[in-house]
């Protein structure tokens, strides 16, 4: 079995500037992420994108939607900032694909020390492995479907609606 990893930005893969303590972005860090959790999955990975989720427009979700239908692989996994996650996944929940969808991303850069980011990319990983068809968002250990989730930005998690 063969999963496409689809990368967007987000979180997930931001940086630190020492300088001005700003984070930004300057190359994916989800190759070091599946090699530090000893991944053996069959992944093709395709970095579409590197932005924060907040600067995802309405034709960049489309060009998301665009290589899930395009991809041979009806397992996917879309690494994606969490402040947007839900909207992209509504857009795939409606297009209704006859393939497994996988949204994860983290709360936390991978690169600070007490990162969210390789327990959610492993959970998303045999998540999207086990899940029937249709879209979900995977997070700190839950797996919700797409339109029944949200982001509660007053205790920093995801919850069912």
């Amino acid at each position: 079995m063969s999963i496409k990893l689809i990368l967007t930005g987000g979180t997930i893969d931001k940086q630190y500037n020492e300088s001005n303590g700003e984070l930004y972005f300057s190359k994916t860090h989800i190759p070091e992420i599946l090699a530090l959790g000893r991944n053996r999955a069959d992944i093709e990975i395709t970095q579409i994108m590197l932005l924060d989720s907040l600067e995802i427009t309405d034709a960049d979700r489309q060009k998301i939607s665009t290589t899930c239908i395009a991809s041979s692989q009806d397992k996917i996994l879309i690494t994606h900032g969490t402040d947007t996650i839900v909207e992209t996944a509504k857009v795939l929940g409606k297009a209704n694909l006859d393939k497994t969808i996988v949204l994860v991303g983290a709360m936390i850069p991978y690169v600070f020390k007490h990162s969210d980011a390789t327990f959610n990319m492993g959970f998303a990983l045999g998540s999207v492995q086990c899940l029937p068809q249709g879209v979900y968002v995977a997070m700190n250990g839950k797996v919700f479907d797409w339109d029944a989730v949200r982001k509660n930005r007053e205790q920093g998690v995801f919850e069912a609606i």
